[in-house]
């Protein structure tokens, strides 16, 4: 048992410190005549050995490097006490006491250190709270973002085969009606849908307003229907005219004959009545018109 004593650190702490000394004696005459006291000589051997050793090490180095210090005094000793027949086997600190106030030092240290890492701890905590938190959030926007890209995707291929949809059904409907028309008695059909038309068209423009402009050939629906087969004459002549040339405008107008029979026919048959009908027909083409008022 090597006493208590005195020792100070390498950072001038001044420290209380005591030990435990294991020892065998490996040469019993030179422990008997080689010391006076071989038991006190290793005591002090120790007690010397272990302030020197102390004041080599900070005050924070001697808690944490004990077993070096140990292992440092274990070496000194046997070098020393090899004249003495005396081997030290093992020595151990037991016990290490700084002073009332580097103790309450040490307390408030390591309290302060606590309260540095629960700080720390805090945070970083508020840090990933707010770091997830931010994730999140783009995380949404990123998917409401394609979320509306997908839906003005899918109303566009939807408005892109309503507009295809509706284009087809005009074509089919445009090449039944062209079917229809250059069917057998299809000319003399499209001549009365188109004066249904005009009649319709008529009724129409009366019941929207109270002041109504008409041509001044009103009543006369066969000139009207002459009219508006010459205009499509007119406009298949022109269709035709890349394909067909010169013969082709022949051709068509030779074609052209069935429609004037068949407005002839809708018109009076003496040649009188049909000057008066064209020239009724001129002056609506020229924009002769009256305006009629009704309550």
């Amino acid at each position: 048992m090597v006493p208590t004593q005195t020792a100070v650190t390498r950072d001038n702490v001044s420290i209380g410190i005591d030990g435990v000394l294991y020892v065998r004696v490996v040469d019993a005459y030179a422990a008997a005549y080689g010391v006076e006291d071989a038991h006190f000589a290793i005591t002090q051997l120790a007690q010397t050995t272990m302030r020197s050793e102390i004041g080599k090490l900070t005050l924070d180095a001697t808690f944490l490097e004990r077993d070096q210090l140990n292992a440092s005094i274990v070496e000194s000793i046997n070098a020393a006490a090899v004249a003495w027949g005396i081997q030290c086997m093992r020595y151990e600190i037991r016990d290490i006491a700084p002073p009332p106030a580097v103790r309450a030092a040490m307390e408030m240290q390591a309290e302060a250190e606590r309260r540095r890492r629960a700080l720390i701890l805090d945070s970083e905590g508020e840090q990933e709270a707010e770091i997830n938190l931010a994730k999140g959030k783009k995380a949404a926007v990123i998917l409401a973002s394609e979320a509306a890209m997908q839906e003005r995707i899918n109303l566009a291929l939807g408005d892109a085969r309503a507009i295809e949809a509706q284009a087809e059904a005009t074509a089919n409907a445009v090449r039944l009606v062209a079917a229809a028309v250059t069917a057998h008695g299809g000319q003399q059909a499209s001549t009365l849908r188109v004066a249904e038309q005009y009649v319709s068209a008529f009724k129409q423009l009366a019941a929207s307003g109270s002041t109504v402009v008409v041509p001044a050939n009103m009543g006369d629906v066969s000139s009207m229907v002459a009219t508006a087969m010459a205009i499509y004459r007119n406009g298949q002549r022109v269709g035709m005219a890349p394909q067909s040339g010169l013969g082709g405008g022949s051709g068509e107008d030779g074609g052209g004959g069935d429609d004037r029979g068949i407005a002839d026919t809708l018109t009076s048959p003496s040649k009188d009545d049909r000057g008066g009908g064209e020239g009724e027909v001129g002056g609506f083409a020229q924009g002769g018109s009256s305006a009629s008022s009704y309550k």
